[in-house]
């Protein structure tokens, strides 16, 4: 099987659990709110904004969108599943939130469609070109427009999750293209790894100007069966913010 095939198999197994607890995040999706370090960089941005979301998932941070004020969100998944399952929950919810079925990094959609392209949250580990993604938002942007990222710190990876020590896995490395994921919903599926310069450089490079970036270390995601790992106690980095406008 291919590392596109496991890609795939991977997104489809998350959104089947998606809509298996479709119930559950219909009512979350009712009061979801991004997190405060979102909130802050997008406040200023976002009013009446066309927002484009690619790898939208769930869609529950679409509906967050919305409430900080955004006109409208287009989600875009390459799952079906996933899909449908949003654009459900978004008509139920009369949220002015529509999803359509599409790949990345070609997205097909028109060029200079949108106001602010917001993605993350385990998104940018499954593009094999990151070149290729960053000129494809740039396309998408109108000029002016921006891009935000809030994703997983590059060096999460290498933290090894136990509950009484922080520690690198023996398996990992920070230079490494890739490794293979064995948690959910990965499972076997290659995910793509890059150091922070080198996200960085990849949006300077497709003709970004950097207005923002900062490194967390709360984890965006906590597996729910897991005690709290020693990795997150505030020591080590786990996610990054990243704000990037698009040169006219």
């Amino acid at each position: 099987m291919s590392t596109y095939d496991d890609t795939r198999r991977a997104w489809d197994e998350a959104s089947s659990k998606h809509v298996r607890e479709y119930a559950e995040h219909l009512e979350q999706a009712r009061t979801a709110r991004l997190l405060p370090i979102e909130e802050e960089q997008l406040r200023p941005l976002i009013e009446d904004a066309e927002v484009l979301h690619p790898q939208s998932g769930h869609g529950l941070d679409d509906h967050a969108l919305i409430r900080l004020g955004a006109h409208s969100v287009l989600g875009l998944d390459y799952s079906p599943t996933a899909v449908a399952a949003a654009q459900r929950r978004a008509d139920e919810l009369g949220a002015q939130c529509r999803y359509e079925l599409a790949e990345l990094p070609d997205t097909g959609r028109p060029a200079q469609s949108a106001d602010l392209v917001y993605t993350g949250k385990g998104a940018l580990i499954w593009m094999a070109d990151l070149d290729a993604w960053a000129a494809e938002m740039h396309r998408l942007l109108r000029p002016g427009g921006h891009l935000f990222v809030y994703e997983g710190h590059p060096l999460v990876p290498l933290w090894a999750w136990d509950h009484d020590e922080a520690r690198v896995r023996e398996d990992r490395s920070y230079f490494a293209a890739s490794h293979v994921n064995d948690t959910f919903p990965a499972r076997g599926a290659t995910e793509h790894q890059r150091t922070l310069a080198q996200l960085v450089m990849t949006v300077l490079g497709a003709g970004f100007e950097l207005l923002h970036l900062a490194e967390h270390p709360d984890p965006f995601w906590m597996p729910d069966d897991e005690n709290p790992a020693a990795a997150w106690d505030g020591r080590l980095p786990n996610a990054i913010s990243l704000l990037a406008r698009r040169r006219r």
